[in-house]
């Protein structure tokens, strides 16, 4: 079977939101499509990247399960792209490259990718590494996860750890990756200081600064007097806290 067999297929149906989220990140406009199709036929929802800053604004505004990333591409290739996202997070990346080189695999190990899938390959074998990869995520995940609570509660609000997912009574409030990474880490320790600058370090751009404004935009959407915040605290000179009802 090839990625081609799946192009005169017609349109999938839609996949429910528990559906595993992967985004492709490539620069051939023909494979992302292949791609897209055969993971989508195969129970996988996929939302499409042609490069590393397209791949950013994806990011920014929706959740993934894994990441499917070329190494050769026009401006910040596979490998820096990578090495930056790793910083900031621990979503599993499955890369794609056309070298055979065993240094490049190497690299993309010691970075922090997950598996390595060299060109031209087989789409049933595709399929098996990143269901591997998000079987072990999966698993760590539940262990992580017995460790911290399901969800905390604050005023109106319910936030779910596990899905991140944040709601003030039957209406789901709309966050960016960055405002969730926040908001969770905050959650985990309801009621104590979090250090600004961990809480930057968890970003892709770690500096205090985009921590304040990340918070000014979290405390919109939560807050109803952003000047005197109940819940998302501030603690002058060391950073922040949330006030949940546990707390």
């Amino acid at each position: 079977m090839s990625l081609t067999d799946t192009a005169a297929r017609p349109a999938r149906k839609i996949l429910p939101d528990e559906a595993p989220h992967v985004l492709v990140v490539d620069d051939d406009r023909r494979l992302r499509e292949l791609l897209a199709r055969f993971l989508g036929d195969n129970g996988y929802r996929v939302t499409t990247a042609a490069n590393a800053a397209e791949a950013d604004l994806r990011l920014g505004n929706l959740v993934f399960d894994a990441i499917v990333l070329d190494v050769m591409m026009p401006g910040e290739n596979g490998f820096d792209f990578a090495r930056r996202f790793r910083v900031a997070s621990a979503v599993p990346i499955l890369m794609l490259t056309a070298r055979a080189d065993g240094k490049d695999r190497i690299n993309g190990l010691e970075i922090g990718v997950d598996d390595y899938l060299a060109k031209p390959f087989e789409p049933r074998e595709l399929l098996l590494r990143l269901g591997n990869i998000l079987k072990r995520t999966a698993i760590a995940d539940t262990a992580s996860a017995s460790a911290r609570p399901d969800f905390v509660r604050f005023g109106p609000f319910i936030y779910g750890l596990a899905r991140g997912e944040l709601r003030k009574g039957e209406e789901t409030i709309r966050l960016t990756e960055r405002e969730r990474e926040i908001l969770t880490m905050l959650a985990e320790r309801a009621g104590e200081v979090v250090p600004r600058e961990e809480l930057a370090a968890q970003g892709s751009a770690a500096n205090d600064r985009t921590v304040d404004v990340q918070m000014n935009r979290l405390r919109r959407k939560i807050e109803r007097d952003q000047a005197d915040p109940l819940y998302l605290q501030t603690v002058r000179g060391v950073g922040y806290r949330l006030i949940t009802d546990r707390a």
